[in-house]
């Protein structure tokens, strides 16, 4: 067996999807499979259950996956010790973030990384920052940017870059929306009559599956309102498009608003109570951030203020 075979059954062993491990390793599932089935056959033991709905790991597999992780994790620092003793840190970092992130925070900590690890290469992915923990505990990613969870899962560590305020949004522009917009902030400060009658006609366009999705639903339900979904998305930014054009009230990240060049054709709500702060920051495997490039960009990352 080689390293890349340990490598792809290591992130088959965390996602348990053939598909989705194949699209992150650049090789097709039936590419992975044989590999799977190289592996069973060296071993002599079936490593994975799998059928069309379901794979799961068997117990040789749960065995074969600790092996493979460990043997990686040796693997990395024997590659950590050679570059400590040439006193150059070297290799390559994974990153996972989204646009915003990369625009906002990721381009102020390569500068230092780059002037303090030159040797250190990034290899840069973006998508919906919802998925930015999975994309770290699978594997895909040894470091993501995002908000922090309300737990942070057991084998990662999280560290805080900055605080952003989360707020409501409505379109700028005269319409439905924005009429009902103006009458929930004369109603600020009301929890029930006028206010919670507002809230149940407002048409709100939420994350499909962020942070701010939780605090939004909390804050209504504090209202007593369940509330009127007219669009759910993957994404703050296609959030603010959809704001923008009339369609509902939306709940984003005031990051990602002073980043979106649709910021002007929207508005912040001045509603209260404030809704929690998103608390962003690096989070990372913690074994992880035993590798030198790894270790090297999460040191290089901590020493960057802002504001």
């Amino acid at each position: 067996m080689t390293f890349e075979e340990l490598r792809l059954f290591s992130h088959l062993a965390g996602s348990l999807h053939f598909s989705r491990t194949a699209a992150a390793c650049n090789i097709s599932p039936s590419a992975l499979s044989r590999t799977v089935q190289r592996l069973e056959e060296e071993l002599g033991s079936e490593l994975l259950y799998r059928d069309k709905r379901h794979v799961a790991l068997s117990p040789a597999g749960t065995i074969f996956s600790d092996f493979a992780g460990e043997t990686l994790e040796r693997y990395e620092d024997v590659r950590r010790r050679i570059s400590e003793e040439d006193q150059v840190v070297r290799g390559e970092v994974s990153i996972f973030c989204s646009v915003t992130a990369a625009q906002s925070l990721l381009n102020t900590i390569l500068p230092t990384v780059r002037t303090l690890y030159p040797e250190v290469t990034i290899h840069l992915l973006t998508g919906d920052a919802a998925d930015a923990l999975d994309r770290v505990l699978e594997g895909d990613a040894d470091i993501a940017i995002a908000a922090r969870p309300e737990t942070v899962p057991e084998p990662l560590m999280f560290h805080e870059l900055m605080r952003t305020p989360l707020v409501f949004i409505a379109p700028r522009d005269d319409g439905p929306v924005a009429t009902i917009a103006t009458r929930l902030e004369q109603t600020r400060g009301n929890t029930s009559g006028p206010r919670r009658e507002t809230l149940l006609e407002t048409p709100f366009i939420l994350a499909d599956r962020a942070l701010s999705r939780r605090h939004a639903e909390r804050w209504l339900r504090s209202h007593h309102v369940t509330p009127r979904v007219h669009a759910e998305v993957a994404g703050h930014e296609a959030i603010i498009a959809m704001v923008q054009l009339g369609f509902g009230v939306g709940v984003v990240p005031r990051l990602v608003l002073d980043q979106s060049p649709l910021a002007a054709g929207v508005r912040v709500l001045a509603l209260e109570p404030a809704l929690p702060e998103y608390r962003v920051g690096l989070c990372a495997r913690r074994r992880r951030l035993r590798a030198g490039p790894v270790r090297a960009f999460w040191d290089a990352a901590r020493e960057v203020t802002f504001r």
